[in-house]
């Protein structure tokens, strides 16, 4: 049987211009807190030409935006062709006709390679945005998550794509109250985002997910600590987010605009660092009977408002 069937006339929920692409199932990194592998099973790529035959089909009904996904995009290509594939995938997509945007979500510290770096610096398509889920950085807790980063490997990794890549948007996130996290872990994951400034960034209180390893472990923390460890996170961040949003004052992008807000004032956009549905969004103001929706426009940014950046069209 043609594997691809299943995705050749699949429905479009994302809009006009952008899809998603899966190119695995499943994981196998096993991090204790988390039941994906028991509920999903051991990590699976497909076919390279699966995906690309999916991605032409999408390109031909005008899709300009692709989002790769997967469990750990990073690791794809292991078990089918015994090295890790992504970079190379991405390259061929690439070469798509029709196809502006290319970005890929969840790509875990360990398994991003100099070359998928280097990929992403130097193909025009790919958007300089990196989903790197780092959890913590405390050696004792991501030890203790079965997480295969070390605190000064992650360091080293933030430090490589921002020197190749100065524009690079990075994405990250965290668990807050981990079992037997102390002050003291707890510490070193506030100073290290502080340090990071990640231009994104979500946070979780841990929670027991059932007949994980992470369930049984002694020293589970108490809901106020948690609480209150998730509080000091995402105050530090907000600073961080809004001084990052500021500093793109009076630059330049190139923005998809996707809808109008509800008074017709604004349309609604994104440029190549906001992933659809988890970043903010750039407004922009809108003249009387332009229709911009689903075209590609650029946009010079004079305002933030909240996570937002408002903006004014200009020609790129």
């Amino acid at each position: 049987t043609n594997y691809c069937l299943d995705y050749d006339d699949r429905v479009i929920t994302t809009g006009n211009m952008s899809a998603y692409l899966k190119i695995a199932e499943g994981c196998s990194n096993n991090c204790t807190y988390c039941a994906i592998p028991m509920i999903r099973g051991k990590f699976v790529s497909r076919k390279m030409e699966d995906i690309l035959n999916e991605a032409r089909g999408l390109a031909k009904k005008g899709i300009k935006e692709i989002i790769v996904i997967a469990q750990d995009t990073t690791k794809y290509g292991i078990d089918l062709y015994g090295e890790y594939k992504l970079a190379e995938l991405l390259n061929k997509i690439c070469e798509i006709d029709g196809i502006e945007w290319i970005r890929f979500l969840y790509a875990y510290p360990e398994s991003i390679t100099d070359e998928l770096i280097d990929t992403v610096k130097s193909q025009d398509k790919i958007c300089n945005y990196f989903d790197i889920p780092i959890q913590h950085f405390s050696d004792r807790v991501l030890k203790r998550m079965n997480r295969k980063s070390t605190s000064s490997q992650i360091d080293e990794l933030l430090f490589k794509i921002r020197s190749k890549i100065p524009d690079a948007i990075i994405r990250t996130s965290l668990i807050v109250g981990f079992p037997d996290e102390t002050e003291e872990d707890f510490e070193k994951l506030f100073n290290f985002v502080k340090k990071a400034k990640f231009e994104h960034l979500g946070t979780f209180e841990y929670s027991k997910e059932d007949g994980t390893p992470a369930a049984k472990l002694k020293n589970q923390i108490h809901y106020r600590t948690k609480q209150s460890r998730y509080k000091k996170i995402m105050e530090l961040q907000q600073k961080i987010a809004i001084e990052n949003l500021l500093e793109k004052k009076n630059k330049k992008f190139k923005v998809l605009i996707e809808s109008v807000t509800a008074d017709d004032k604004f349309y609604v956009g994104r440029s190549y660092m906001e992933a659809p549905d988890t970043d903010g969004f750039i407004l922009v103001k809108k003249e009387k009977d332009t229709d911009l929706i689903d075209k590609f426009i650029g946009v010079k940014i004079i305002d933030v408002n909240g996570y937002d950046l408002i903006g004014i069209q200009e020609e790129e």
